[in-house]
Order: C-alpha cells, then sequence, then structure tokens
C-alpha cells in the first residue's frame, strides 16, 4: 500500500517482494538474498534465472535440467515466423520482441496445457531465436536456424548473432551482463507487468506491456543513447568538450545517476572491468579511453556516477552486437525478474488501481451546442 505522494511515485512504497533488494542505504543489490557481487562471480545466468523463478538456487541435476529443457525450446513455430518476416527491417528490435511476444501468445497461449512456468521457460528460450531470425532474414534473406546446442543463453545469442562459434571472453561478458540485467524490483517494466497481472490478466499480456516500458529511454533504451554518444567521439579531448558543452546547456547525459541508488550503481564497476578487458583485447584505442573521459566529467562536473547501462554499450559493442540490440539483451535477461514478480503478483493478488490529485477546472454546467 503506497504510504505518500510523489511525482513519478519517488519513494513511495507500492507493495511487498520477496524477489530482490534495490538500493539499501544508497547502494547494494541482492536476489532472494544473494549479492550481484558473488552472482557475477559465481554464477551463470541460467542458475541465476532458475533462482529468481523458483526461489532457491538450483542443484547441478535441476540447473542441467532447467538448461536441457531451455534447448529444446528455442525452435520457433511456422506461423511466429511468418509473423517474423512480415516485420521490415528498419523496425526497431524492441518492436519486434514485443510484437514477436504478441504473437506467440496467440500461438502458444498460456492456459492448464501450458502454465505460468512452462510460458517463461518459452520466453528465456525464444526471445534470442525470434530477434535474429527477423535480424538476418530482414537483412539477408536468410532463415536461419534457431536452435543450437550451446548450454548458455548468452552463447545461443551470440552464435545465432555471429553464425559462428562465439568467442569465450564475449560469452562469458554477456552471461555476466544478463545476470546483472536480471532483476530490479519495482522498475517502471516490472511494475507494469505487476499492473497488468492485478487485472486478473494473462502472461503474455503482462511481458507485452513490460516490454512496451522497457523501450523508453529513460529505461531500458539508456545503453543504446549511451552508445550514440560515446561512438560519435574520436577522442576523450574532444569527447571531454562536448560533455562540458552539452551540461552548460543543461542537456541529459545518457547513462548517468539513477532514480534509487545514491552512491553508486552496484553492477556499473562489474560490466566496466568487461568493457575495460574487452577494449583490451580488441585493440580499441578510442572508445573506452573515451568512456572513461565521459565518467571522469560527470564525476567531477556533477558528482554522477554511471548506471550499468553506460559501460554496457562498450563491452556489447566490443562482442559485435549491433546498437540496435541492446535494450532487446535486456529483455531475454530481464524476462526472468517480469515472471518472478508476475508469480508473486498472482500468488497474493490485488488490482493495483492508485488514485490522483485532480487539478482541472472547477465543476460547471455544459451548454449545449446549438443545430
Amino acid at each position: 500500500m503506497a504510504t505518500s505522494k510523489s511525482g513519478g511515485l519517488a519513494g513511495v512504497v507500492a507493495g511487498e517482494t520477496a524477489v530482490a533488494t534495490v538500493g539499501k542505504e544508497g547502494v547494494g543489490l541482492t536476489y532472494r538474498g544473494y549479492s550481484i557481487d558473488d552472482l557475477a562471480e559465481h554464477a551463470t545466468f541460467e542458475e541465476v534465472a532458475y533462482l529468481l523463478l523458483y526461489g532457491e538456487a538450483p542443484t547441478r541435476s535441476q540447473r542441467d535440467d532447467f538448461i536441457a529443457d531451455l534447448k529444446t525450446l528455442r525452435g520457433l513455430p511456422a506461423g511466429l515466423k511468418t509473423v517474423l518476416e512480415q516485420i521490415p527491417g528498419s523496425a526497431h528490435p524492441m518492436d519486434v520482441l514485443r510484437t514477436g511476444c504478441s504473437a506467440l501468445g496467440t500461438l502458444e497461449p498460456e492456459g492448464p496445457a501450458r502454465d505460468q512456468l512452462a510460458v517463461t521457460h518459452r520466453l528465456i528460450a525464444a526471445f534470442p531465436s525470434m530477434l535474429l531470425y527477423w535480424y538476418h532474414f530482414a537483412r539477408d534473406g536468410k532463415k536461419i536456424e534457431t536452435e543450437s546446442d550451446d548450454a548458455t543463453t548468452a552463447g545461443h545469442f551470440l552464435r545465432l548473432l555471429h553464425q559462428k562459434e562465439p568467442e569465450e571472453k564475449h560469452r562469458r561478458m554477456l552471461d555476466v551482463s544478463l545476470i546483472l540485467y536480471a532483476e530490479h524490483e519495482y522498475n517502471a517494466s516490472t511494475f507494469t507487468a505487476r499492473i497488468i497481472t492485478s487485472t486478473l490478466s494473462d502472461f503474455y499480456s503482462a511481458i507485452t506491456g513490460a516490454i512496451g516500458a522497457l523501450r523508453g529511454p529513460l529505461h531500458g533504451g539508456a545503453n543504446e543513447a549511451a552508445m550514440e554518444m560515446i561512438e560519435k567521439y574520436a577522442s576523450p579531448e574532444e569527447a571531454e568538450a562536448d560533455v562540458m558543452e552539452l551540461l552548460s546547456n543543461k542537456a541529459k547525459i545518457m547513462g548517468f545517476g539513477h532514480r534509487v541508488y545514491r552512491i553508486c550503481d552496484p553492477r556499473s564497476e562489474i560490466i566496466q572491468g568487461w568493457a575495460k578487458t574487452l577494449s583490451a583485447s580488441t585493440g580499441d584505442t578510442v572508445l573506452y579511453a573515451v568512456s572513461e573521459r565521459v565518467h571522469a566529467v560527470m564525476k567531477r562536473e556533477k558528482n554522477m556516477f554511471p548506471n550499468l547501462d553506460f559501460y554496457s554499450a562498450s563491452a556489447y559493442h566490443f562482442a559485435g552486437i549491433p546498437t540496435g540490440m541492446f535494450t532487446p539483451l535486456f529483455i531475454m535477461s530481464r524476462i526472468t525478474g517480469w515472471a518472478a514478480h508476475i508469480f508473486e503478483q498472482r500468488a497474493n493478488n490485488r488490482l493495483i488501481r492508485p488514485s490522483a490529485d485532480y487539478t482541472g477546472p472547477e465543476p460547471r454546467a455544459w451548454t449545449a451546442v446549438g443545430q
């Protein structure tokens, strides 16, 4: 229940959750009691997905069974391929996944034969396949095979994208990134999913709505905006000069600050380490240096820290991932957190229906329009 009134619901407690804690005392992130640092260093995305969905870390056999099930669900039905083939190459990849999710919901609806866990497994497995089937068809007219035997979602995605065995350091970077993006309490897209769920709507509708919320640059789209900014600079000096001018014009610099965190984003340092590692391995001498300079300027001038999106942009770029796919990767990860919240909302449901303060005209009489 909300305890206060606030623009943008900042600081308002809108419910309870056992899924994650975010920003306690300005820092920290845990999934079901496990710190993000611990998970990013020692777990795989599939293990974290299982943790979020089932409430406890998997045993080895549970993890292996979970992975085996995901592998069997990567193929796409013919009807969905037909839908994806109609989407123009000019479409944003987020729109592709929004449409693909909705279409799959009509072909494989949730019901007695396909419960919420089955639908979740299906979407985790199928989202990379949807995006990359469309990508190759729209770009080259090629109908790729969407099944693979890779044990990881990260490896499956990279294999379909590049049509070859992925480099291990790219696979692990993406695996860690999926862990970092998997869950974040009552963010805009998760809250959207819970609101839709509270109406007793179906699982696919809740996820489709969440994708729509994530599409915006103030939520998931920030990583794309960050990449578009940093790649236009030829040197750290050019970056500093332009960012200083942007700040003087009170422009928003994407990828910095956070609604909840006050001291730092605990995920940022982890992905920054991967961006630095991949920068060195690719021989990059500009992009990472530009990122560091922008980071330094924002710290010096505004005392602002980078959020997860900022260094994720360069890390993804070094793995050869197109900028338009940055936010769809967010979906491929956050489906696990969204699902955990849908399960939780359904288990103790009450329609989410807040109130608003009216600021319109005082009561007045209607005057009929003459004939």
